[in-house]
């Protein structure tokens, strides 16, 4: 396998940093699967799980959505979802018919660009997300990302801020892995690595944004997987029902002991669940 970081075009002249892992030549013929990560996040949080996907044989690519981890911030402050559904549209013309996996942010731009905007995909994979998602848990969300305006003075206190709002997940021995969720300010203290703007937009909340999603969810034609966390603050009973009801082919994995993050909180169950899930399209194609 060999790994490299590529800039990609994404909509409106926004520049997007991705992590390119080919599985042996660089004309592989298998899928290539596509990792949107959630608000707040960055690439790095596939890392685990593209290395897996690429090691059955798959070209895997992680991005940086806009306005998070290297890719830049946008001047004008265009994070709304259609925003990242047409950064995933312009992407997916270099790498055609993609799986797309999409964790919350990266999962509603995935529902809009293949149900609204018709990119043609082998399958969608939504990681904790839905039409209609639990309110008073996208304000706990919300609340941890806006927790800390001032930022941190080391990586202790951000890890230790983590771990707080993450209870049930152990403290990393090592806090080095956070640097790259971190960008140090002038003045010395460590923020998150996103634009804090891509908070003012709204993620589905509203009546206009949820039957946006619904409807093109209801266009969706393509093989669709939702994993959800058992123990998810965002995805419920009626969330899953709910989407269900609009792709009634959709089909829901819920990994026990996950809440809200689900590839970070079982890796090992979510990196099989759409290992199984990619091999399914290859299957349905060859026939």
């Amino acid at each position: 396998m060999t790994t490299t970081v590529a800039k990609l075009d994404g909509a409106d002249g926004q520049t997007l940093v991705a992590d390119v892992i080919e599985p042996g030549a660089a004309d592989s013929s298998g899928p290539t699967v596509l990792f949107l990560h959630g608000g707040g996040q960055t690439r790095g949080s596939w890392r685990a799980t593209a290395t897996r996907i690429a090691g059955e044989g798959w070209r895997t690519v992680s991005v940086d959505q806009r306005g998070h981890g290297e890719s830049p911030w946008r001047p004008d402050g265009r994070y709304d979802n259609g925003d990242y559904a047409a950064d995933l549209i312009a992407v997916a013309r270099r790498w055609p018919r993609p799986v797309v996996v999409g964790a919350s942010l990266g999962g509603l731009a995935g529902l809009l660009a293949v149900g609204e905007l018709g990119l043609d995909v082998r399958g969608l994979v939504l990681v904790d997300v839905a039409v209609s998602n639990r309110v008073d848990g996208s304000d706990q969300i919300r609340g941890f990302m806006t927790a800390h305006p001032d930022g941190f003075a080391d990586l202790d206190e951000a890890a230790d801020a983590v771990a707080a709002y993450l209870p049930g997940r152990r403290r990393p021995r090592s806090v080095d892995g956070l640097r790259r969720n971190l960008r140090r300010h002038e003045d010395g203290r460590y923020h998150w690595h996103w634009d804090p703007r891509f908070l003012d937009h709204d993620r589905g909340r509203g009546e206009a944004a949820r039957e946006r999603l619904a409807n093109a969810a209801r266009r969706i034609t393509a093989p669709v997987l939702l994993v959800r966390g058992g123990r998810s603050e965002l995805v419920d009973d009626h969330a899953v029902s709910e989407l269900l009801a609009l792709i009634p082919h959709a089909r829901v994995s819920v990994v026990d002991k996950a809440h809200h993050m689900v590839a970070g909180d079982d890796n090992e169950t979510f990196g099989r669940e759409v290992v199984r899930f990619v091999r399914a399209t290859e299957d349905s194609d060859s026939q």
